[in-house]
């Protein structure tokens, strides 16, 4: 016993849903390729799309550490210098400034075969 598609279902219906889908994925694609464009232009600002491989970024978001519901630690890095903030949900604060963050441990030399 094979179990036949409902009657509804035609070749027509499924066609139909094919050419909506490819145009659904067509304009998402579109549009994400439209933002990326404006985004490089510097039409939108740098919080929506990262900064395009051009430009350099001042301003990271080093880490962020929760320490109950209402605050967090944030340390972030501008220009190369480190700052730690504590932000809270009616107050925010800087708790040290000029931190100069760690240079990256050198490259290990791998043993060769």
């Amino acid at each position: 016993m094979t179990a036949s598609p409902p009657p509804d279902l035609t070749l027509e219906t499924l066609l139909r849903f094919s050419v909506a889908l490819v145009a659904v994925l067509a304009l998402i694609l579109a549009i994400g390729w439209l933002l990326r464009w404006l985004a490089g232009k510097g039409a939108l600002p740098g919080a929506l799309l990262p900064a395009g491989s051009g430009r350099s970024q001042r301003l990271a978001v080093v880490e962020i550490r929760p320490l109950d519901v209402r605050r967090r630690l944030v340390l972030i890095r501008r220009d190369g210098v480190e700052h730690l903030l504590l932000l809270g949900a009616t107050q925010d604060l800087v708790i040290e400034s000029g931190i100069v963050p760690p240079s990256p441990p050198a490259p290990t030399p791998e043993a060769k075969p």
